[in-house]
């Protein structure tokens, strides 16, 4: 049976949509393309069917065929495709969400594609591994621009930073050439408390219960912590640097013996260190009041005279700090692969 060529050397995995050809050579016959050994991705369009279209890259590459000169995939899928993988092309429910194209003409919509015709700049479009993408700020703004609310405009923004895709800079830029543009100030509220160095949505929802639904100061994300020796504590998911309060996002992972082993060693240092350690769950994103009550409890205890602070997030001068998208990009590639390589498994 043929077989599609790869859309581009560099993920050989992810295959090219071809079109029916009657001679076989080049495409299915038209009798194959009817088949169950073959599937429509588009109209006119065909891969084999063991081809795994949850797969999201080879999702994401099944636009090539829509697009003309000047159009592009935009917004999630193309955060996607620039290596950003929180990502990952799921609604809330669980089902795919689509591939929206930036197109300048009218085009059909079609099952698994969204279309939008707003004007994108040249310098904004690129080719990436044979892909017709928008430029990274562009795509996590027009996002933004378009979520749900200003939280989950927030978490678009933070995890393509998670991927150094955009900073916070890049971003306000772009945003206040925008203007008038739909979804604008959904997005500048989202700039404004955007964040470099969250790991995880979670963290992000965790961030803003904290500021928004408990009114606290806002925490510093991923900030580690050291002892008065120089010594590392630990590197908490949210610590107020003035009030000594710690927040821990624990999910699924942290239930597991070893983690949560590890996780009650290093807060026991951080509250032999003076600090005040306080953790959400999965449940208290669907309602926060418990984690609010405990927080606000934490804020206090912390507020109690006598407390020894023998902590410091001043880092030692061996240290190297990677907390923004600016000294991440500047890490040569060896320090990257070791600093940064639990990013990977986002």
């Amino acid at each position: 049976m043929f077989l599609p060529p790869p859309l581009d050397p560099a993920r050989p995995h992810v295959l090219a949509p071809v079109r029916v050809d009657p001679s076989g050579v080049a495409g299915p016959t038209p009798d194959e393309a009817r088949g169950p050994r073959w599937r429509r991705t588009s109209r006119g369009w065909y891969l084999p069917s063991a081809v795994p279209l949850d797969d999201v890259e080879q999702r994401i590459a099944c636009a090539v065929p829509l697009l003309r000169e000047r159009e592009a995939v935009i917004g999630w899928a193309s955060l996607r495709w620039l290596g950003a993988g929180w990502f990952p092309g799921l609604e809330p429910d669980g089902d795919l969400r689509p591939v929206t194209l930036a197109t300048t003409r009218h085009v059909r919509q079609q099952p698994g594609f969204r279309i939008s015709q707003e004007f994108v700049r040249p310098a904004h479009r690129a080719v990436v591994d044979g892909l017709p993408v928008t430029s990274p700020t562009w795509s996590a703004c027009f996002e933004a621009r378009y979520a749900t609310d200003w939280r989950r405009a927030v978490e678009v923004l933070d995890m393509a930073a998670y991927s150094d895709l955009v900073s916070r800079l890049e971003a306000a830029l772009l945003t206040a050439r925008l203007v008038a543009w739909t979804g604008v100030p959904q997005l500048r509220t989202a700039v404004a408390h955007m964040d470099e160095n969250a790991w995880s949505p979670a963290e992000t929802r965790m961030r803003l219960i904290w500021t928004e639904v408990a009114g606290c100061p806002r925490p510093l994300c991923n900030r580690p912590v050291f002892d008065l020796d120089g010594r590392h504590l630990a590197t908490p998911d949210l610590v107020d640097p003035v009030a000594g309060v710690v927040g821990e996002y624990d999910g699924r992972l942290h239930l597991a013996g070893r983690q949560r082993r590890a996780d009650l060693e290093r807060e026991g240092a951080l509250r032999a260190a003076g600090l005040e350690v306080e953790t959400m769950v999965a449940g208290d994103g669907r309602d926060p009041s418990a984690f609010v009550a405990r927080l606000r409890s934490a804020y206090h205890r912390a507020s109690l005279p006598g407390r020894a602070r023998g902590w410091t997030l001043e880092p030692p001068p061996w240290w190297v700090r990677t907390d923004t998208v600016e000294r991440r990009r500047a890490l040569p590639p060896a320090a990257a692969a070791r600093l940064l390589g639990y990013r990977r498994s986002a």
